[in-house]
């Protein structure tokens, strides 16, 4: 058993066999220019500020033995699983579907729908295309996670108050223990992820726990 003490509210207990690192939405899309993200009008240098935090979890979960999941945000070259309502929202200079620096916006297979190299998959490891902000939602990640004895969920990437915080939303709602890693996640508003970090962890880790990269890293075994 793992205990993480310094984790908010409480100390967060988990057993690697039973837990998976859950990596969401760390795609080229979102954390380089010429991507969706920026075609919102956003900064996504605050993104890719914490790629190498990510890396350095990732690292140590993976030599510790751990289970990783990626998520990415992709819909069908089609379209035909990206709602008409969710295409138009947010009036961006391109959207998705629409031809950018990196290919079609939020397309499977596109380069700009890759995770960004620093924090690529590798062979064994679990990558769930998702068409909606949720990891859960017309996945099957909970089927499998199930078959696999998961638990406990730790998660980290973007942006933490939309696919973050409903991809853990979701998890709690079937019944995992989420633990939010608080300097791997962030958005493109500072308080926003503040926001997020406050109501994941009221009334008792509602919604689960947060700790430092630094905390996690520090328990796993080596």
């Amino acid at each position: 058993m793992i205990e993480l003490a310094a984790a908010q509210p409480f100390a967060y207990r988990f057993e690697l066999a039973h837990s998976a690192l859950v990596i969401i939405d760390m795609q080229r899309d979102f954390v380089e220019p010429g991507g969706f993200g920026e075609s919102l009008g956003n900064d996504v240098t605050r993104l890719q500020a914490i790629v190498p935090t990510v890396q350095r979890v990732l690292h140590a979960w993976r030599a510790a033995g751990g289970r990783v999941v990626h998520t990415r945000e992709a819909h069908r070259a089609d379209l035909s699983d990206c709602p008409p309502a969710k295409r138009r929202r947010g009036n961006p200079t391109l959207r998705i579907g629409d031809a950018g620096p990196m290919g079609r916006i939020l397309v499977a297979g596109e380069p700009g729908n890759q995770i960004v190299p620093a924090l690529a998959p590798i062979d064994g490891e679990i990558v769930i295309d998702k068409p909606g902000k949720g990891a859960f939602y017309a996945t099957g990640l909970h089927e499998r996670l199930q078959s696999l004895g998961v638990t406990h969920l730790v998660f980290m990437g973007v942006t933490t108050e939309v696919c973050v915080q409903t991809s853990m939303r979701e998890a709690n709602d079937r019944g995992y223990e989420c633990l939010l890693v608080e300097d791997g996640t962030a958005s493109y508003f500072a308080e926003f992820k503040a926001a997020t970090l406050a109501m994941i962890t009221a009334q008792g880790a509602i919604v689960g726990w947060t700790a430092r990269a630094a905390a996690l890293t520090a328990g796993l075994p080596s």
